[in-house]
């Protein structure tokens, strides 16, 4: 047997509903004109979500072969729906040896065995508890006891309190008892309209005191309590193993008259029509390709023939529909900011430098003045390093000192030039910055 595959389209996305597919029971009911939720079902399957719940029902109404009665049988541990704005395809495949599985988009979640993962159970046990049978009255189902041979210490003092005040606190040394813990609003003023006989007194509002948040506190001090290290509270007998204990009473075990054995409930009743039970306030639940048959060969076929033609197509069109993040890339390089990413600042300004200086070294000092420093300040502390080790190796310490004091004018110089070159290339920079734009695209 193979009831169904199910596909389930929502446009939306499931919030709050259920979906579910029923397999009619071929009866006389089955062919009256009106199909409503008390309409006899054989099988029950479909996505339920709201709230915390989420999951796949699989109810299977079951007939009791002694007493002609059906009864719902659940599928205990049932696994979640998947809800997705894309069309999903729930398949069920019950088999001859009483296993049921449970597929979404053709990958297995859920292998459940029909005797032993349904509550209720498809069979009923064997042996009940007696109804007739009643606990005797001197039945001792206590296992523990208090002592009766314990006796309270002498010493035992139930009325100590458990806390008692601490005689050898002492006051903070920087406790303000003569402020008050609260103070008016010092810009607190009555209102104009404020009449005294109608209105009262005028009360302006308070402050918690300034002083008192800079201090251990304010008032007047009391001594704090402390736990009573002589508190022992109510005394009671320490409890002990009961003699007299029998043990946990339970009735007795009966066999059990509606007893049966149904060895083979994947033998389902037979089937005549399907409905759909959807209960949800949302739009655009729909479905579509149901198979229903005893091929499972023939529902993976139908399956690759719809579902999964389908399926990645719904899947391209809904990335596509996503919004795409704001593009916050500056458009040219002039517009980058330092701070905002300086790994890109420093990437940018020198590409843009070398670009421009391949062509004209001048207009690309004036136009990026900032790589041009950058270069001159590396070249001079370079010089500056070499010069101090050729004088610590070949000359006296003046010469090196001199040599120092010669590059540090050195880099005065670049960096006065770099300004410069600021001032005499900003009528520039727009000019240059749509010419570097195109030229670095």
């Amino acid at each position: 047997m193979h009831p169904p595959g199910l596909a389930n389209f929502n446009l939306d996305g499931l919030e709050c509903g259920g979906a579910y597919l029923k397999l009619l029971r071929d009866n006389k009911a089955l062919h009256q004109e009106e199909f409503s939720n008390s309409s006899p079902y054989v099988v029950m399957f479909g996505p339920d979500k709201c709230g915390s719940t989420n999951k796949v029902h699989l109810i299977v109404n079951h007939k009791n072969p002694k007493t002609g009665e059906y009864e719902e049988k659940h599928l205990s541990a049932a696994p979640p729906a998947r809800i997705a704005k894309t069309t999903e395809l729930y398949t069920l495949i019950i088999h001859p040896n009483n296993t049921a599985i449970i597929k979404l988009n053709g990958e297995q979640v859920k292998e459940a065995s029909l005797l032993e993962d349904f509550t209720p159970a498809f069979n009923p046990p064997k042996e009940i508890d007696d109804p007739k049978d009643t606990k005797p009255e001197d039945w001792v189902d206590e296992s523990r006891i208090a002592d009766p041979e314990a006796t309270k210490p002498e010493d035992w003092d139930e009325e100590a309190p458990f806390e008692i005040i601490d005689e050898e606190a002492v006051i903070p040394e920087d406790w303000l008892e003569n402020e008050p813990l609260s103070i008016p609003y010092p810009d607190a003023q009555k209102p104009e309209d404020w009449d005294d006989e109608e209105d009262g007194d005028f009360t302006p509002t308070t402050i918690p005191n300034p002083k008192c948040a800079e201090v251990s506190g304010c008032g007047k001090w009391e001594k704090p309590s402390i736990k009573n290290p002589e508190y022992k509270g109510k005394w009671t007998a320490p409890l002990i193993d009961n003699p007299a204990y029998k043990g946990v009473w339970a009735p007795r075990k009966i066999k059990n008259p509606g007893f049966y054995e149904d060895k083979t409930p994947a033998n389902l009743e037979p089937m005549g029509a399907i409905g759909f039970e959807i209960w949800t306030m949302q739009k655009d639940i729909l479905f579509d390709n149901i198979y229903i048959g005893h091929s499972v060969a023939d529902a993976e076929k139908f399956a690759e023939e719809t579902f999964f033609v389908k399926h990645p197509v719904e899947q391209a069109l809904e990335l596509a529909a996503k919004p795409k993040p704001e593009d916050k890339e500056p458009r040219s390089p002039s517009d980058l900011v330092f701070l905002d990413d300086p790994v890109l600042y420093i990437k940018e300004k020198l590409e843009l430098f070398f670009t421009i200086a391949q062509s004209d070294p001048i207009q690309a000092v004036k136009f990026v003045p900032e790589v041009a420093g950058g270069i001159a300040a590396v070249i001079v502390s370079l010089l500056v390093v070499i010069l101090s080790v050729i004088s610590s190796v070949s000359s006296p310490a003046p010469a090196a000192k001199k040599a120092a004091a010669s590059a540090k004018s050195a880099a005065g110089s670049a960096k006065d030039k770099a300004s410069s070159a600021v001032a005499s290339g900003a009528d520039k920079a727009g000019d240059a910055t749509k010419r570097a734009t195109r030229s670095t695209s």
